[in-house]
């Protein structure tokens, strides 16, 4: 369904309700997942996944402010950095507050999330932080010499095969990434300090280590506002009356269509497809590794 096309169809839904037009409004997005991880049958956090709902949202007319319910351990740098932009730039352009709420985590990417709000809240046991960046692999080199396999690769370009799992890890390359990695952590920096300005109450070192939080030390280092939840929280801003519709967009057909066929597949002599279990496998581990980084 076209963004335009959904906008107005959850405006008018909202709108249609007895007596709602008379009480404060705010809308709920909820932030949920390893960000930038996709596959037919789990959708991670996207720009894509994600625009329609925040279109969405901020054009509920009468909103008061929009609240986002944040649980996420971080993931793509970029995608993390295109959903915070589009959310900045939707809170400018409709002049309503942001508000955000964490759940289990806002670390690292979840966290770049949560400064897009103009104020930021956390449960006492959420885990908050890790602005960092991380890249990791692994090495199989001795593992195909032992089974006797022979690597063979031809690149176009002296760094296209660059951090190859298959061969002996070059130094060079390892500055390389290293540069690209500083040259994130920048940006992230640059991000945390626009945002959140003086209320950082602590050395950059110690903030940008990469380390990550309990709510209540987040609290003291500035990383965070309060703590509570949206209900409490928007209750005590905007009265007892006030309404939280949960804005979420309707799965694309495409996906839809893309996931049937994957359960189709699994109709085979063994219950489940070899495909499939391959691809859930593989995206349920790279999630999993998410969040161990922070012990969750």
């Amino acid at each position: 369904m076209p963004e335009n096309d959904f906008r107005e169809k959850v405006s008018k839904k909202l709108h249609f309700l007895p007596g709602f037009t008379s009480l404060p409004i705010v809308p709920v997005i909820r932030l949920s997942g390893v960000i930038g991880i996709s596959a037919p049958l789990r959708e991670g956090l996207s720009m894509a996944s994600v625009a329609p709902a925040l279109e969405a949202a901020f054009s509920v007319r009468g909103a008061k402010a929009v609240a986002l319910v944040i649980n996420s351990p971080g993931g793509s740098p970029a995608q993390s950095n295109l959903i915070f932009s589009r959310i900045r730039a939707l809170a400018e352009e409709k002049d309503l507050p942001v508000f955000a709420f964490a759940e289990d985590a806002a670390a690292s990417g979840g966290y770049m999330l949560a400064c897009a709000a103009d104020e930021i809240f956390a449960d006492p046991f959420s885990v908050i932080g890790s602005i960092g960046v991380v890249s990791s692999g692994f090495g199989f080199t001795e593992a195909i010499a032992k089974l006797g396999v022979e690597r063979r690769i031809h690149t176009a370009g002296t760094n296209k095969a660059m951090l190859d799992p298959f061969l002996p890890e070059d130094p060079d390359d390892v500055k390389r990434l290293e540069t690209l990695q500083r040259d994130i952590h920048r940006g992230f920096k640059d991000l945390v300090r626009g945002r959140r300005g003086e209320r950082l109450q602590a050395g950059e070192r110690k903030l940008f280590s990469g380390e990550f939080w309990t709510a209540n030390q987040a609290l003291k280092l500035g990383l965070i506002d309060g703590l509570g939840d949206v209900r409490s929280v928007m209750r005590e801003r905007y009265g007892e009356d006030v309404r939280l519709p949960v804005i979420s967009t309707s799965r694309p057909w495409w996906r839809r269509s893309a996931g049937a066929a994957v359960a189709q597949r699994t109709a085979t002599h063994s219950g489940m497809s070899v495909a499939g279990w391959a691809d859930d496998l593989i995206g349920a581990v790279e999630a999993r590794f998410w969040w161990l980084r922070i012990g969750l």
